[in-house]
């Protein structure tokens, strides 16, 4: 995993405020009179503390596991009382640390009454004699809150900002698994239909044993159909292309007509959608048309859209069930096309309804209008 630049900043500030504050420590223990457990608790305490306090404070990608945390903290708050019980006022900065590693590490309901408690230790410890100290219970208290706060906002920070990032590369990701998956079911809905078409028109001309002329004819409208297919395979390479819905339905009379099938196509004039909507329709419309040439035995397609004020209803109805059949979109072995397309309208807030009756099979979308 990348360390975002934040986290990295953050973990240099860290590094300092603790280097900084222990540094300060230990010239204040160097100035004191040398003793061999003195010098020797002093080096143990001031080489374990840092990595204890990195460990504990350290932003993402390199914080550790939260029972690790844990752990961390048992060893800090022990490297913490006894040098100050031990060894007296000299250590009091590592109230400060101690309180912000309880802040970062238990939950917000725990760790501000017991972060409190650890900055309120050093003056207790100095009113009942326990600690001696030249400096006061007010300093100490002021010393192990200022530096309790600097720590928990630098890594608090620091964890927003790696969220933040984190945010930004989902987001990121899920706007390419969104257009992969809108290039896919265009691939399906555009070019499907339009490849099923051009199968149907080579396969009505080879089964009439068509003249010359009518082949020629045949093959020039297969030849027109690729050609829009290379057109729609364009578009769909161009996220930015606008496609308006009534191109779309010029392209399904199109392919409805030259595949030999009657076409009654209403469409209402100067009709202004918002773009989900009309990508829905459009979508609807493909995977409608597509269905009716690869599954259907249609004659006549009627192609209706209507609106209201209050919503929009786009209708595809055929003649192309034939008795005791299942409707197209039931058929065994099939894709789930009409199936999706009913997750996204619901998804817009409106229906999508399939209706077979007799002879005839209907699909029915109804979106509300903004």
């Amino acid at each position: 995993m990348t360390a975002p630049p934040g986290a990295r900043v953050a973990l240099g500030a860290l590094a300092v405020v603790v280097i900084g504050s222990l540094g300060l420590v230990a010239l204040d223990v160097a100035a004191s009179p040398f003793q061999r457990r003195t010098v020797t608790a002093g080096l143990t305490v001031l080489v374990l503390t840092p990595a204890v306090l990195l460990g504990q404070y350290a932003p993402p990608p390199y914080r550790l596991p939260y029972r690790w945390r844990w752990g961390l903290l048992l060893v800090q708050a022990v490297l913490t009382y006894v040098p100050i019980v031990v060894f007296q006022h000299r250590w009091f900065t590592l109230l400060g640390f101690l309180a912000g590693a309880v802040m970062l590490t238990l939950p917000p309901a725990n760790s501000v009454p017991v972060s409190l408690a650890v900055v309120a230790s050093g003056p207790l410890l100095i009113h009942t004699g326990v600690v001696e100290s030249s400096r006061g219970s007010l300093v100490a208290l002021l010393s192990a809150a200022i530096t309790a706060s600097t720590v928990f906002a630098v890594t608090h920070l620091a964890l927003l900002s790696s969220r933040l990032y984190g945010s930004k590369e989902q987001t990121a990701l899920l706007a390419e698994q969104r257009a992969q998956a809108r290039m896919r079911q265009d691939l399906h809905d555009l070019v499907g239909s339009s490849l099923v078409a051009i199968a149907m028109r080579a396969e009505n001309t080879l089964r009439a044993d068509a003249s010359a002329e009518s082949a020629r004819a045949a093959l020039t409208e297969v030849v027109e159909l690729a050609r829009r297919t290379q057109e729609d395979v364009r578009l769909i390479s161009s996220p930015g292309a606008p496609r308006s819905l009534a191109d779309e339905f010029a392209r399904a009379q199109r392919l409805l007509t030259t595949s030999g099938i009657g076409v009654h196509a209403s469409l209402p004039p100067r009709l202004e959608l918002d773009d989900a909507v009309t990508e829905c329709l459009r979508s609807v419309l493909h995977e409608a048309v597509g269905n009716l040439l690869e599954h259907s035995r249609a004659t006549f397609c009627e192609i209706e859209l209507h609106a209201d004020p209050d919503d929009i209803r786009l209708t595809v109805r055929n003649d192309g069930v034939p008795t005791g059949s299942p409707p197209p979109s039931a058929a065994p072995g099939r894709g789930t096309g009409l199936a999706g397309l009913r997750g996204r309208v619901v998804a817009l807030g409106g229906t999508l309804r399939t209706t077979p009756e007799d002879r005839t099979f209907s699909v029915t979308a109804t979106l509300p209008l903004p």
